[in-house]
């Protein structure tokens, strides 16, 4: 039973982790990589499909990204897709291939970004301290109907603090290369 907790609440503090892993995918570094695109859908025959079903995503340069759709008539809306998405991004179409020139990052953005970063850092932090909180509250539920002793209540607090710290060093880790990213020139 002590297991069964332990490893439910590892399971939900790695997925705080990984969703702070995606938020963070959508944070634009001064560099180009093709998953700041990954929240993009296209319309594609009358359906919403990401950009990386319908067209190729590579690097071009450190600055540029180029797209390749599959088929030359949705060119026009992978572009509109790329303008209406909040990326503040301006596409350049040459024939079947679109340009997307990453701009270069302000200080002011460079901080705003920084800060939307730090934002959801904290968020995932107080995700894994939620998970702790549920975890020792079933450990406590659990005592109090006598199915385990007081030592395997201590034992398991233990283990789900040692979970906790491990998650949220990870993600204070996650924050930092994120701000050095940001930071880079």
């Amino acid at each position: 039973m002590l297991n069964e907790i332990t490893k439910e609440a590892e399971a939900r503090m790695k997925k705080s982790c990984d969703s702070l892993v995606e938020h963070f995918k959508k944070i634009r570094t001064g560099r180009a990589h093709p998953s700041i695109l990954d929240s993009i859908q296209v319309s594609y025959y009358g359906s919403d499909t990401p950009l990386s079903q319908v067209a190729n995503i590579s690097v071009e340069d450190s600055r540029t990204l180029m797209i390749t759709p599959w088929e030359k008539n949705i060119v026009p809306d992978v572009e509109k897709a790329i303008y209406k998405s909040d990326l503040g991004l301006n596409p350049a179409t040459n024939g079947g291939v679109i340009r997307v020139p990453m701009p270069p990052l302000t200080e002011e953005t460079r901080k705003g970004y920084t800060k939307q970063a730090r934002s959801d850092a904290e968020s995932a932090r107080v995700s894994v301290r939620n998970v702790r909180r549920d975890a020792n509250n079933q450990l406590k539920d659990l005592l109090k109907e006598k199915e385990i002793s007081e030592d395997d209540d201590r034992r398991g607090q233990d283990l789900i603090q040692k979970l906790t710290d491990k998650y949220v060093a990870e993600v204070d880790s996650l924050l930092a290369k994120k701000e050095a990213d940001l930071m880079e020139i």
